[in-house]
């Protein structure tokens, strides 16, 4: 027996006009959009399906229902084959077992309050769409960004006044509980007289925040000025799970199809320049790294999702986890490419100097995802030698081992990894415990087992303590510490062959989407992971409540760095003084060992 919390929670994700428009053309018509029945024979469109009421209904055979009652009806499918196509969709899992009574009763109490907490949210919305109006200065600011009145009106961009409780005006409480539980209002201090309140947001451009139905779940403000932070988000709320949303999806879902892509982006000024130059099709992450239902949520509205990224080491590293994320959703008939815009350039600036067939011409050179990953195994490795070969294979196996196991696309990639390597498709197979796929191109199909890339470190009884080990056991204990480090210990951190380098990736990946955690937290979610075992051995060699400060692991760094620096002088040696470029590399890499091993001398 399927919870009625959990079908009324899916139906609450679920919208119906993309399940209904899946398989009837569907035109906006009012409030509501119009087919032609499928249940019937009919010329002009009585089929009217509503958004706003989740549901369906003929006027000329009366047939009508909700998403669930439309997949039944429509494809043929049982109740519980219709809940799970719908659970599938949004990545959701479909229990099992009956529901008490008392449960029941909380999921409906839990719907009712997330509503409350939505009709905060719009009047908001309105409060600071009518603000921006009476604002010239924001005004201003929109129409130097070259946005149109209509392109603000279509994503109801607002604009929050410099006052500190300027939200008093909107709202007949200003104490009221649920400004402060939607995000709205900051409270400081204990219940009484002592306690403060004030705006979130203030003097910023307000980007509401929609969910794919279109109600307001929260907030991205953007200051005017070179004002700090620059980018300010509502915080998680119960409407509201930054990992889950994507904003402008609500505004882009009529255009993913005509498009016939998804463009994933990183601003929402990207988002709305994009729209004003004639490519609506555009959405972006809110300040997290993109995830698994981010990528399952856009592949309900199209096959082919394109992410564009700085050309930074940040923009790299984004598109890793990126590429992690999509690749379990990967198949013989989806499409995802990675597009890196110069340095210089964003996608707002970018479209509004070389304008939408500017950004169509970039779009053409957008890799494919398999060139992607074979990119990123690649990158840093001197694949002329052994070892470096070596090392790319390490890479590249974590990935493609999340590749499904069905389609050709994963035994392809199988080959060219192969080949980059130097090996036999056959060997490879062999060597990372897999099926044989036999000599070459002519080799039998197989289907990879599913094993774990970790099992190889569940044999290893002991870790060296090395370094890196101690690096990473008290950024696991003080993960916070990791914000205080710069672009370049990120990348030496990075780069760290796996798991170390791995776990790295996968805490940057918690920081982005959850913010600093103490390692309790962090030791559950780790169990989950390959790498998982490895961390919570490296933890056993220390007592969680050791007395480290941020200096003990500024030592540690400084120790990778010299053995890094000492690595990269004798490869740039050994391509000897006749290169300038490889003489003044090498110079400022010994100058920096110098200074790193004055630091690390005793003092007299």
């Amino acid at each position: 027996m399927i919870p009625t919390g959990f079908v009324q929670d899916l139906l609450s994700r679920v919208d119906i006009v993309e399940v209904v428009g899946r398989q009837v053309e569907l035109k906006k018509s009012g409030a509501n959009h119009m087919g032609l029945c499928p249940f019937h024979g009919e010329k002009s469109p009585s089929f009217s399906v509503s958004a706003s009421k989740q549901f369906y209904h003929c006027f000329g055979c009366g047939a009508h229902g909700d998403a669930i009652r439309f997949l039944m009806e429509n494809s043929g499918m049982s109740f519980r084959d219709a809940v799970g196509d719908l659970a599938q969709q949004v990545g959701m899992t479909v229990p099992e077992g009956p529901i008490d009574a008392a449960e029941q009763q909380r999921a409906l109490q839990a719907r009712a309050h997330q509503a409350t907490l939505s009709e905060v949210l719009e009047r908001a919305a309105g409060f600071y769409q009518r603000q921006l109006k009476g604002h010239p200065v924001a005004i201003d600011y929109l129409k130097r960004r070259g946005l149109s009145g209509q392109i603000a009106q279509r994503f109801g961009l607002g604009f929050s006044p410099p006052g500190w409780r300027s939200l008093a005006s909107a709202f007949a409480r200003y104490d009221d509980p649920l400004l402060a539980e939607s995000g709205m209002v900051i409270v400081q201090g204990e219940d009484g007289p002592e306690q403060k309140r004030y705006d979130r947001f203030r003097e910023r451009i307000m980007f509401p925040i929609r969910s794919v139905k279109g109600e307001v779940i929260g907030f991205g403000g953007r200051v005017l000025d070179s004002g700090e932070p620059k980018y300010l988000n509502s915080p998680e709320t119960p409407v509201f799970v930054k990992g889950r949303e994507l904003y402008g999806l609500f505004e882009a879902r009529t255009a993913l199809r005509t498009k016939g892509y998804a463009l994933v982006v990183e601003g929402y000024m990207d988002v709305v320049a994009l729209a004003q130059h004639g490519l609506p099709n555009a959405v972006a992450t809110l300040g997290t790294a993109c995830t698994a239902e981010h990528i399952q949520k856009l592949f309900r509205f199209t096959d082919s999702v394109v992410f564009s990224f700085d050309g930074d080491a940040a923009g790299r590293r984004a598109a890793t986890r990126a590429l992690e994320a999509a690749l379990p959703h990967a198949s013989d008939t989806r499409s995802l490419r990675f597009l890196f815009l110069p340095p210089q350039h964003d996608p707002d600036s970018y479209v509004r100097e070389h304008g939408a067939a500017g950004f169509d011409d970039a779009l053409k050179q957008a890799v494919p995802m398999s060139l992607q990953l074979l990119d990123h195994a690649r990158s840093g490795c001197d694949l002329g030698s052994a070892e470096g070969r070596a090392r790319m294979l390490a890479t590249a196996k974590p990935l493609w081992s999340l590749l499904p196991d069905s389609g050709t696309l994963k035994r392809q990639l199988l080959g060219e990894l192969a080949a980059l390597a130097q090996l036999q498709p056959g060997d490879l197979a062999q060597l990372w415990g897999l099926a044989s796929t036999g000599p070459g191109p002519q080799a039998t199909p197989h289907k990879p087992a599913r094993r774990s890339w970790a099992a190889p470190l569940r044999r290893q009884r002991h870790l060296p303590i090395g370094p890196a080990d101690q690096a990473l056991r008290m950024l696991l204990q003080r993960s916070e510490w990791w914000e205080r480090l710069d672009a370049e210990d990120h990348e030496l951190l990075h780069r760290l062959p796996d798991p170390y380098g791995a776990l790295c990736g996968w805490l940057e990946r918690q920081l982005h989407e959850h913010g600093a955690q103490p390692w309790h937290t962090l030791q559950a979610l780790l169990a989950e992971q390959p790498f998982g075992e490895v961390a919570l051995r490296l933890m056993g060699t220390m007592a969680v409540d050791d007395v480290v400060g941020f200096d003990d692991l500024r030592t540690v760094l400084n120790l990778l760095w010299r053995q890094h620096l000492s690595l990269r002088s004798e490869a740039l040696a050994a391509l000897g003084l006749a290169d300038p470029q490889a003489r003044q590399e090498l110079a400022d890499v010994l100058q920096r060992l110098r200074a790193l091993s004055a630091q690390a001398a005793p003092k007299s």
